[in-house]
């Protein structure tokens, strides 16, 4: 097995995972369990794909599935923070009408299209590949490992320690840590409970929109698929207790996942004769272990915000 190769292999597949984590703290941070992830990721997969291909500027589709993540998010908080409903079943509600819609269009651009297949340009694929920085790529060992990444990689990791620091660093970050243990005390304490939340939930969705246009433009080959999120999103909820709500611990997550999405190449099937249909089940079967182990370890460190998925009605405080 290259060790190299299977290293950076397993964080280009646990991209799109680390945005999704991202995007789902931002939300619990606030007291708000969203289930939508697969559904703001499926948004931004669609728009990302469609809006670069038809601009050939992976800039402008960066920001065009990040806004469409916004989008799905904003649905989802007007109906939770504002008409109070319940947090599971509009986040459930809006994963089906994400995943649906992306599907929808998809299929709609493909009936419509010359050749029925749907292929980003030449100029935004290149865009797509990764940094090549002369002289420090071809560094023995440090370049594959640090310059052989996308620029989507390179942006997860900066939003995952940037994100770390503001929320252990800055007093903003910490009035929103106390609005996910007790938004009534931190409503007393003048802390604008409403508002932040809606400002988090958004950029939540907006970055996991960002996940989704990277499963469609890389994960996908630059060619449009129906699915292209295919469950990632519902891994990122759960991979959120393995990160223990701390941002800078969805880097190792993503990378963890991503491994075991890869490893199946790596592996010779002289040694472990398995059909690949195990191995594709194992991100998924790692998931659940994950799931079982967060619920039976608690300790203070890594327990979910406290008023996670209660809705906070301010005449009650």
């Amino acid at each position: 097995m290259n060790i190299l190769d299977f290293i950076v292999n397993s964080m280009l597949a646990g991209t799109p995972l680390m945005f999704g984590i991202l995007g789902e703290i931002l939300n619990e941070r606030v007291g708000h369990l969203n289930l939508g992830v697969e559904g703001m990721m499926a948004i931004g997969a669609c728009s990302g794909f469609m809006i670069g291909m038809a601009t050939n500027n992976l800039l402008i589709a960066l920001i065009a599935a990040f806004f469409a993540g916004m989008l799905g998010a904003l649905i989802y908080a007007v109906i939770t923070i504002t008409f109070m409903a319940d947090q599971t079943v509009t986040g459930l509600a809006l994963t089906i009408f994400g995943v649906g819609l992306s599907n929808f269009i998809g299929e709609l651009m493909l009936n419509n299209s010359v050749d029925k297949t749907l292929k980003l340009g030449g100029t935004i694929s290149a865009q797509l590949t990764p940094i090549n920085i002369t002289g420090l790529s071809d560094l023995p060992v440090a370049g594959p490992l640090i310059f052989s990444f996308n620029i989507f990689v390179y942006l997860g990791i900066a939003l995952c320690i940037f994100m770390a620091a503001y929320y252990s660093r800055t007093s903003l970050g910490l009035r929103v840590r106390a609005i996910g243990e007790n938004p009534a005390a931190a409503d007393a304490a003048g802390v604008k409970v409403k508002k932040l939340k809606y400002l988090h939930v958004l950029l939540g969705g907006g970055i996991c929109g960002i996940g989704g246009a990277y499963a469609s433009m890389i994960t996908n080959g630059g060619v449009w698929l129906a699915n292209s999120v295919n469950g990632q999103g519902w891994i990122a909820v759960a991979l959120v207790i393995f990160a223990s709500w701390k941002p800078s611990r969805a880097i190792l997550s993503a990378f963890v996942f991503g491994a075991c999405s890869v490893v199946k190449f790596y592996i010779p099937k002289s040694l472990f004769p398995m059909p690949n249909a195990i191995y594709d089940m194992l991100p998924f079967i790692v998931t659940a272990l994950v799931l079982i182990i967060g619920s039976v370890r608690r300790y203070k460190g890594n327990q979910q915000p406290a008023s996670c998925g209660i809705n906070y009605f301010r005449e009650e405080r």
